[in-house]
């Protein structure tokens, strides 16, 4: 067993692209816990879809020796994501570790989740070590950034480290600070076992593998232990280690991080968040584990021609152990069948998930368009929230409509303050405030209703600031607005995969943006295809898909005028038998074309 006082749990925590993986790689290489051989880029990011975007998804983790004044210490590192969407999965790594090392890039200074990334490791406690990395870059500023985030966050610039997690400068002296600022575990490897499940992964051949941090006591193979949240008692078939790749150990305990294998079949019988104990030796209470994820954009997934509803049910679950974070409700839509209304942090995590699903699964999606919850009151006093304008009750029932209102804190060049302002105007933002970072860089505070931003706002950013701009956001509440449903009709009938709320003053702009790019996006059939926007009963807008005709006078050479008129009538009988029979095929373009807010209609 390892002496408590040397094991030493971090995270590397910071804004997207600012070095997380580099930096965890460095920390292997020079720790000897991979071979040069053996390195490779993201060495930590083991899922193919990481590796192809080159952003962390998953936390991940891996456990290194480090000799130090003739000492070992044991260092337990969490490498985490960085975008706004993953949030989560951010809070859930700290809640395993007694620090935090909040990496910055020299050349881009602190950006919007780096303030975010920081205030959260202050909420849990945690000691940071501001990091200022890329200082061997020509357009570095490591001094200037340093002021930075003393200015912003309050963490004395002279306390900063600077190092390159490319060439390998300053390592060394990030390694005696971790050893040295941050606290070694709590913890009494004597009390009852308490372990926190902060991940979990299904693996076909041993059953659940979950990663775990022990907060209190020890345990081992072949010890029985009890999932408090689910009421179920396993045998422990394995515990281990990631060195960074799986390996066996005699026992986890107190202070630790690693995995245990046990056999656990059940998906549901995994929580994240859960606490294992023994079940000969009981905790007297649970761990606090995590709050709930807070979903901002919903979605309805569908099997798609090739997929049966149950193959995307069992996808759903496998990858739900996984990624708690997103949920999942059956759904049943006139225009596409049985499916699955999903639940995300962000749209970059939607887009992750079906990519996930599609790819580990092997099978198809239909995806309608993204959606926020809202608020409805109705006239009796009730109030209701609602993830799709199809569950909208009927508006002469409603009093009011509530949408999601978040804070957002964007920071951008000084220069581009006025177009960003613009753009923030465009989207109904109500504007804060603005603090300036530096003479050149400056933060905006603005509240945005959620609908506005969940599509296109944060490239729309990047365009106006030349990639320079960055956002981080968080929902503050629900408030009323004079907002209505959009209906669109194909061929006469309401498809409610397509509907939208939209505030009543960009309806028609937007319901006739949207009937235009849906007219080329659903392809041309055997009969007049009417496209219509509505309003309750009131139609705002109309586009025709005009139908592929065949030349039936072809074959008349001459002859008397009444015999083409006759083929010609006889084609349009036809046709309008075929409409009132006929199925629109609207393909899955047609559903993300509600998506664009029609700025540049």
């Amino acid at each position: 067993m390892f002496d408590r006082n040397r094991i030493r749990n971090f995270s590397i925590i910071a804004h997207i692209d600012h070095g997380k993986s580099t930096l965890a790689d460095r920390i292997l290489m020079n720790t000897g816990a991979v071979a040069a051989r053996e390195m490779r880029a993201q060495f930590l990011d083991d899922m193919e879809l990481e590796r192809e975007m080159g952003i962390t998804i998953k936390a991940n983790r891996a456990t290194v020796k480090l000799e130090l004044d003739g000492v070992e210490y044991m260092l337990n590192l969490l490498d985490t994501p960085g975008h706004v969407d993953f949030h989560y999965e951010v809070s859930r790594a700290l809640a395993a570790c007694e620090g935090v090392l909040l990496l910055v890039d020299a050349t881009q200074g602190v950006q919007a989740q780096t303030v975010a990334n920081a205030y959260m490791a202050v909420e849990a406690g945690l000691e940071i070590i501001p990091v200022i990395n890329k200082v061997d870059l020509p357009t570095a500023r490591p001094e200037d950034t340093a002021l930075e985030l003393e200015h912003v966050l309050g963490l004395p610039a002279e306390q900063a480290i600077f190092t390159s997690a490319k060439t390998g400068l300053g390592i060394d002296q990030l390694f005696r600070a971790i050893v040295e600022r941050i606290p070694p575990p709590p913890g009494d490897t004597e009390a009852p076992l308490k372990a926190l499940v902060y991940d979990a992964k299904p693996d076909v051949h041993r059953g659940v593998v979950c990663h775990m941090r022990v907060m209190e006591g020890s345990f081992r193979r072949g010890d029985k232990i009890l999932l408090m949240a689910a009421g179920r008692s396993y045998v422990v078939t394995e515990v281990g280690k990631y060195f960074p790749k799986p390996q066996p150990v005699d026992v986890l305990a107190a202070g630790e991080v690693g995995y245990m294998v046990a056999g656990i079949k059940t998906l549901n019988d995994v929580n994240i968040g859960d606490t294992v104990t023994l079940e000969s030796r009981r905790a007297d209470k649970p761990l606090p584990g995590y709050k709930p994820p807070q979903r901002m954009v919903f979605c309805d997934f569908y099997p798609g021609p090739m997929t049966e509803a149950a193959d995307l049910r069992a996808a759903l679950e496998n990858l739900w152990l996984n990624d708690c974070s997103f949920s999942f409700d059956a759904v049943h839509s006139q225009a596409l069948g049985f499916g699955f209304r999903c639940g995300f942090l962000g749209l970059l995590h939607m887009q992750i998930i079906q990519e996930r699903i599609e790819r580990e699964s092997g099978i198809d999606i239909v995806q309608t368009a993204p959606t926020v919850t809202y608020q409805v009151q109705l006239k009796g006093g009730d109030i209701l929230s609602i993830d799709s304008p199809s569950e909208l009750p009927d508006m002469s029932k409603v009093a009011e409509i509530r949408e999601p209102i978040i804070n957002a804190n964007l920071i951008v060049p000084a220069d581009a303050i006025g177009p960003i302002m613009q753009l923030a105007e465009d989207r109904r933002g109500k504007y804060r405030r603005t603090e300036y970072l530096s003479p050149t860089r400056a933060m905006l505070t603005y509240e945005f209703p959620l609908a506005e931003i969940i599509y296109d706002f944060y490239d729309r950013l990047k365009a106006a600031t030349h990639g320079y701009g960055t956002m981080d956001y968080e929902l503050k509440g629900y408030q009323a607005d004079d907002l209505v449903k959009l209906d669109i009709l194909v061929n006469g009938t309401p498809v409610d995969a397509l509907s939208i709320i939209v505030h009543r003053d960009k309806a028609d702009r937007r319901g006739r943006a949207l009937i235009r790019r849906l007219r080329k996006e659903i392809s041309r059939h055997m009969f007049d295809i009417p496209l219509q926007a509505a309003i309750g009963n009131k139609i705002i807008a109309r586009e025709t898909i005009k139908a592929l005709r065949k030349d039936v006078t072809a074959k008349c050479y001459g002859g008397d005028v009444t015999r083409k008129r006759k083929l010609l009538e006889k084609q349009k009988e036809g046709k309008k038998r075929m409409k009132m029979v006929g199925q629109v095929s609207i393909p899955q373009e047609a559903f993300m074309a509600v998506l664009d807010p029609g700025d540049d209609e």
